[in-house]
């Protein structure tokens, strides 16, 4: 069962609410509470429907019978598709059951760690998040469960490189030469992947929760300039060296001009590039706008359509050179110098900052991402030892030790037979109303036997019993939150409702409208009247530097065997901004230029645009005419889910009994 997250998302838009109003409402129903409406069988009350509404009703508008109406259809058209649903078995399906024990299971982490751990945890966060810091890193890898004789080997070498550093060695020299984190050093191109220039161990800049949580204590508690102490992670032993603390930048939107360097570049094209870069930015400085420049000369053509603009971004998502440049634009609409980074040279313009917010305002994000990051583990073990106080959690561990005498060192090479514990059947622990016996660990231990670390295999049994009764407790308090939390049984409704709606409305709706090839085609002749172009026109526009170029030009274009391409190589010769042109079919509205010119065959006049000399040559004016299903396609699907979607409500009015109780109804005001 394949799931698009974003349409799920989109789908429970109304199920978030109607579903936690509906899970909390149905645990306590007032007599005095009148009926509104039955839906397939199902009644619901007007005080649940009133809270529903009151809930989407995020304008705090007037309640009206108008949209009370309105919502009133939607909410009926929701709770059809849900009984469709659950009366197709949809909810049966062991894809559906196991996507949502997958959400159940992320849903369920924040219930499963300590608040008071957590709270601390999310201070500390809070107060790392006001500070940036850029550092290097040197690597040797060692991995998390490595035998002591590998981890001694990996920390002699360590502790060797750091002997370098302290002897005066340069940090960035010694990280290419020692490094086993490959980035430090250039690789070169292999299968799709381009050739990368090396960064000797530096990082850039990052926040709180960029990085894993051991190294980023290193990295927040070592001083500018200085390197820490060994740091082990489950990558290895790292020396953190920290070239940079300041202010946090928060999040911030810029905009630029980019050119790019191709990556076979020769020296003479970077010199050529450089000097394209340098003439943008002597345009810019002699009065034209940011803008314009972007939208003629910008490599990264997404921004360049919008003026250079690029979505708000944090510092961990640009490479540390942008984030410098950045960083010296004070105000608004400052602009940089060309910048030169991995990707090219940018001419970088300031247009917003959002600093960091309050404790309130990223409490739950923070929260949410520390549930996902290792420093959990603090509030996990906290957890359990709460857990095994609030269920009288009693255990006999002398039971464990009779496996000492059934399991050998077959178990690190996965060829333990758990038939050696057959006779073991005593209890080990118990919590709440729940035994777990020798035979439960057993089968256990038989899923997790195999090790690379080849250890004495009682601590081996030690070690994987342990893991047995975190996991076994924690289960335990997981099966008791549904009926201990209100809040999360109607968040798990929300999703097990989404979820059902996106499949089946999936298959109704959005995947029918795009593979019923012949019900679009026969919806398209139907309504074949309402897909039409106006008049257009085919055109070719010249944008040139100065009235030189556009004279240069004009006489170019005479040649008709010389192509758009040949042209633009001989105006560019000199310089990369003498001459852009743009060839397509116009409509009106959507080209400035093109509205601005009479449409008659052949070629306009010179015409001013801010610093450039602008004319069009117009092949052909295209008359009004229908649209051919390949031209109209977005359009057509569109309406062609509106309409399945209306025919699908169609049948299920009729299939399924919907009552209204008018008084109710009318008496809301």
């Amino acid at each position: 069962m394949k799931t698009n997250l974003t349409k799920v998302f989109l789908t429970i838009a109304v199920a978030i609410s109607i579903t936690s109003v509906f899970a909390q409402g149905n645990q306590k129903k007032s007599t005095e509470d009148p009926v509104l409406l039955t839906v397939a069988g199902e009644k619901i009350t007007k005080s649940e429907f009133l809270s529903v509404y009151n809930k989407n009703n995020l304008k705090n508008d007037i309640i009206d019978k108008k949209s009370l109406e309105e919502y009133l259809e939607l909410f009926v058209n929701f709770k059809l598709k849900v009984k469709e649903a659950e009366s197709m078995g949809l909810d049966t399906v062991t894809s559906f059951k196991t996507e949502l024990a997958g959400y159940r299971k992320q849903l369920a982490q924040p219930y499963l760690l300590d608040k008071d751990v957590n709270d601390n945890l999310l201070q500390e966060a809070y107060d790392r998040l006001k500070l940036d810091v850029r550092a290097s890193h040197i690597l040797v890898k060692v991995g998390p469960n490595a035998i002591p004789k590998d981890t001694l080997i990996a920390y002699n070498k360590i502790m060797s490189i750091l002997a370098r550093i302290k002897k005066g060695e340069d940090f960035g020299k010694v990280a290419r030469e020692t490094s086993e984190d490959p980035s430090a050093r250039d690789m070169a191109a292999s299968g799709n992947r381009p050739a990368m220039k090396g960064n000797s161990g530096d990082l850039g800049y990052f926040s709180v929760l960029d990085l894993v949580y051991p190294f980023e204590v290193a990295a927040y508690n070592t001083k500018v300039g200085e390197v820490s102490a060994p740091v082990r992670t489950d990558f290895g032993y790292h020396l953190v060296k920290v070239t940079d603390r300041k202010p946090a930048m928060g999040k911030v939107q810029v905009a630029h001009i980019l050119v790019t360097i191709p990556e076979n570049s020769t020296k003479d094209d970077s010199i050529k590039l450089k000097s394209k870069i340098f003439e943008i930015y002597g345009k810019i400085k002699e009065g034209s706008t940011f803008e314009d420049m972007a939208k003629e000369f910008s490599d990264d053509k997404a921004s360049g359509a919008k003026g250079g603009v690029i979505p708000w971004f944090g510092v961990n998502r640009m490479v540390p050179e942008f984030i410098v440049a950045i960083s010296k634009l004070k105000n608004k609409d400052d602009i940089s110098e060309p910048v030169q980074t991995t990707y090219g040279w940018h001419i970088i313009k300031f247009l917003d900052r959002k600093g960091i917010a309050s404790f309130d305002s990223v409490k739950t994000e923070l929260k949410n991402r520390i549930g996902k990051d290792s420093r959990a583990s603090k509030s996990k073990d906290v957890m359990i030892a709460r857990i095994k106080k609030d269920y009288k959690f009693k255990e006999d561990f002398s039971t464990v030790t009779d496996f000492y005498k059934v399991v050998n060192d077959s178990i690190f090479s996965g060829k333990w037979n758990i038939g050696k514990a057959s006779g073991l059947t005593k209890t080990m622990f118990t919590i709440g109303d729940k035994q777990y016996n020798q035979q439960d660990f057993a089968i256990y231990l038989n899923k997790h036997q195999f090790s690379k670390t080849k250890e004495d295999s009682s601590l081996f049994v030690n070690k994987i019993y342990k893991q047995f009764v975190e996991e076994s407790v924690i289960d335990y308090e997981d099966s008791k939150l549904e009926g201990k939390y209100p809040e999360f049984s109607s968040l798990m409704k929300e999703y097990r409702d989404g979820i059902l709606l996106f499949e089946l409305t999936d298959e109704k709706v959005w995947s029918k409208a795009v593979k019923d090839t012949t019900g679009l085609q026969s919806f398209f002749e139907k309504q074949k009247g309402k897909y039409t172009w106006d008049e257009r026109l085919d055109a070719i526009i010249y944008t040139c530097a100065n009235e030189e170029i556009a004279k240069a030009t004009r006489k170019l274009i005479q040649n008709k065997d010389l192509s758009n391409d040949s042209i633009l190589k001989v105006m560019n010769k000199d310089s990369q901004l003498n001459l852009k042109i743009e060839s397509g079919k116009y409509s009106k509205g959507e080209n400035g230029i093109i509205d601005s010119v009479k449409w008659v065959e052949g070629i306009t006049n010179d015409i001013k645009n801010k610093s450039s000399i602008v004319f069009v040559k117009i092949n052909s004016i295209i008359p009004k005419g229908p649209k051919t299903l390949i031209e109209a396609r977005g359009l057509i699907t569109s309406d062609y889910q509106a309409y399945l979607e209306k025919e699908w409500i169609s049948e299920l009015k009729k299939k399924y009994t919907v009552e209204v109780n008018k008084s109710v109804f009318d008496a809301i005001k």
